[in-house]
């Protein structure tokens, strides 16, 4: 006769999950370095950027084509290599930040954050009860289908899923302590571009307002417990900002690096084959 499958079996019930090792390394004072993913929606990208040598990326969903099927499959990728594959939301949508988590992102970063309702709306989303208000589903691909306990899969979720406020509006710089201080909050991550924009200098991120506004958000950032970070195409930018204690960096993007250096080398075989 036939047996009904009853369900996991004991040593998949019994599976230890996969940590989330940027986070804590992050809580251990290391300095990391990712990237953003805003144009190859191939899943190798993920282990292009491994094989580079990037800590983590950031799936742009918020200005990015990636639908939620394209981005799962890059997700998975990143967490089979364990390099904390993160993603980029466009708004504080319960949808767009669950689903994404359900499949595979180890964090989520909402832009344009202003107040601190909007971090708690985010918190919320992103934690299990008792924490926050998400739904529960354990057997989605963020568990790889390692049946553990509900209890000890939502504690290690809870603890290990990062929580990164993108800081790059003035209203947020204003009112950097009260976000700052929400909990569950773990990054402030600087988007100097928009950030010129709102404080009415766009696009000189090294201007003395924008200067002041980074300084202000790296030091509530220390009074509150937060890791400071920034996201920027310049490694000498990069490195000003690593000296002051930002210790979560993103250089860059796919796109950036696939058009600078195919324009460098391309200009310099045409003056080759010029000359």
């Amino acid at each position: 006769m036939t047996q009904m499958y009853t369900g996991p079996t004991q040593a998949l019930r019994e599976a230890t999950m996969r940590r989330n090792s940027l986070k804590r390394r992050l809580l251990d004072g290391e300095t990391v370095i990712g990237t953003m993913v805003q144009e190859v929606t191939n899943p190798s990208i993920a282990q292009v950027l491994h094989s580079v040598g990037f800590d983590f990326f950031m799936i742009d969903m918020e200005h990015g084509l990636f639908s939620l099927e394209t981005a799962a499959q890059i997700l998975r990728v990143g967490r089979i290599l364990d390099m904390c594959p993160l993603v980029r939301v466009r708004s504080p949508e319960y949808h767009l930040i669950a689903a994404p988590l359900d499949h595979g992102a180890m964090g989520i970063m909402l832009p344009r954050v202003e107040s601190r309702g909007e971090v708690e709306t985010l918190v919320e989303a992103v934690k299990y009860p008792p924490i926050g208000k998400r739904g529960c589903s354990s057997d989605a691909p963020h568990s790889e289908y390692r049946f553990g306990q509900l209890a000890e899969f939502l504690e290690t979720n809870n603890e290990d899923t990062l929580v990164i406020a993108q800081i790059e509006r003035r209203e947020a710089v204003d009112r950097i302590d009260e976000v700052l201080s929400t909990p569950g909050v773990d990054v402030a991550l600087i988007g100097s571009e928009d950030l010129s924009v709102s404080l009415g200098v766009p696009g000189e991120t090294q201007s003395a307002p924008v200067v002041e506004a980074i300084e202000k958000v790296i030091a509530a950032a220390e009074r509150n417990d937060v890791v400071s970070a920034i996201h920027l195409g310049s490694v000498e930018s990069l490195e000003t900002w690593a000296a002051k204690g930002m210790r979560m960096l993103m250089y860059g993007s796919d796109l950036q690096f696939l058009m600078e250096s195919s324009t460098e080398g391309l200009n310099r075989l045409r003056t080759s084959v010029a000359s």
